[in-house]
């Protein structure tokens, strides 16, 4: 495979004049579906928030360079491009910036951040922002899988065709037991994601990446026309208190003997996030240099088989580690979505790491998978631990339902 960039650490490293840095990356709390603080807010409401935030945090930037924007969003009306755009404009965007959804289901968030990052690597632009936005409160649900379908797919003979809606949660199953996940160590690593989110927010690493949101709020379903006015300022799905005992008193939730239950699988979640690029010349000639956070290097996508969707992972992560020239001991953090525990242990094991060095602030099952945005949130959560660890390369990844995985490479500086 052909490759634009120069391989290996010294190379990535290194600060050429045609990178594509990065300016902030932002999200707002991820909460809880339904029950959360943003259970009456809307996907692009959350948007505007970041987007906002994005160039509050950037003053020096004029919005009229920004040339386009990149939303992931997977469950919403159109794709939530009309809401989108309308949520870019009201907040101070000019109408000379562009926008666009992106939906690779699980993936939408990164590869919204790498369509952007495409962008200016080929000199087609030399701004813009890139991330994702959800409302799996108000889209959860019949949207997510297809209820009608041609004919001709109802009855493929191709088995990985129909696989294509086999439920997420049958898919982690599958997993479980072809690679020998029990659900003890399921319960536990469920259990570890709590405590070390829970560790993170006690300790305000959370803080440097997270927008308050203001937004209103039904306090009692009965009763819709009371209404308050709340500030969200933390993530709401994380549970202190959970330990593998817990967690083992939960009932499978996907088969009546199966080892995936609502306690060691990522929750469903609101949220949005957004991440400021552009091309280093133009940030020094803008004066930005000193605001660069960090850098995207490469992103790699691979297919695999629909019904093990969650060893993504596994796949994608070596194909991007041979394209960058990057051996695994080099990577000082790892951000790998956890969809479900069964698959993020598999991908764990396969790839021979540390979970030491696996989502240090905790994944999503504690934090919470707002399907568009996850990847997005993932940069965001990532860059400052970099910073904190005092770490420099680090990868985001994440399985994808119809049977694929991602993984993009980060720098920091």
């Amino acid at each position: 495979m052909a490759s634009f960039i120069q391989k290996g650490a010294k190379n990535i490293l290194s600060k050429q004049p045609n990178d594509v840095v990065i300016l902030s990356a932002l999200r707002t709390p991820v909460t809880r579906a339904k029950k959360g603080g943003f259970k009456d807010a809307y996907d692009h409401e959350l948007l505007a928030h970041v987007l906002k935030a994005t160039l509050d945090a950037n003053p020096n930037l004029d919005p009229a360079k920004i040339q386009d924007i990149q939303i992931g969003n997977v469950l919403s009306e159109l794709g939530g491009s009309k809401a989108g755009r309308m949520a870019s404009l009201h907040v101070g965007y000019p109408d000379t910036s562009s926008f666009q959804t992106v939906n690779r289901a699980c993936s939408s968030g990164l590869a919204a951040i790498t369509g952007i990052a495409h962008s200016i690597a080929v000199g087609s632009i030399d701004i813009g922002v890139g991330g994702g936005m959800e409302s799996m409160t108000r889209n959860y649900g019949s949207r997510a899988i297809p209820t009608q379908l041609w004919d001709d797919l109802k009855n493929s003979p191709v088995q990985d065709a129909q696989d294509c809606i086999m439920s997420m949660g049958l898919t982690a199953e599958n997993v479980a037991e072809r690679y020998g996940v029990s659900r003890a160590d399921q319960d536990a690593f469920a259990a570890n994601s709590h405590q070390k989110a829970a560790k993170a927010q006690r300790d305000g690493l959370f803080d440097k990446e997270i927008v308050p949101v203001k937004t209103r709020y039904h306090p009692n379903p009965e009763t819709p026309e009371v209404t308050e006015e709340i500030t969200v300022t933390k993530d709401d799905g994380i549970r202190p208190k959970s330990t593998p005992e817990s967690l083992q008193a939960m009932k499978p939730a996907f088969k009546s003997d199966g080892r995936s239950t609502a306690g060691n699988s990522s929750q469903v979640s609101d949220g949005a996030a957004a991440t400021l690029m552009m091309r280093r010349s133009t940030a020094t000639q803008l004066g930005l240099e000193k605001n660069i956070i960090g850098k995207w290097v490469a992103t790699q996508v691979v297919g695999c088989k629909p019904d093990e969707m969650g060893i993504g992972p596994a796949i994608a992560i070596p194909k991007l580690l041979e394209y960058t020239g990057i051996s695994t001991s080099e990577v000082g953090i790892w951000e790998i979505n956890e969809a479900f525990a069964s698959q993020a242990i598999h991908c764990i094991r396969t790839l021979g790491i540390s979970e030491d060095k696996v989502n240090p602030k905790g994944g999503a099952i504690a934090l919470g998978h707002p399907l568009g945005a996850t990847g997005a949130r993932q940069l965001a959560t990532l860059l400052p631990e970099l910073e904190r660890q005092g770490q420099e390369i680090g990868i985001v990844s994440m399985c994808i339902g119809t049977g694929m995985g991602a993984a993009s490479l980060f720098s920091r500086e």
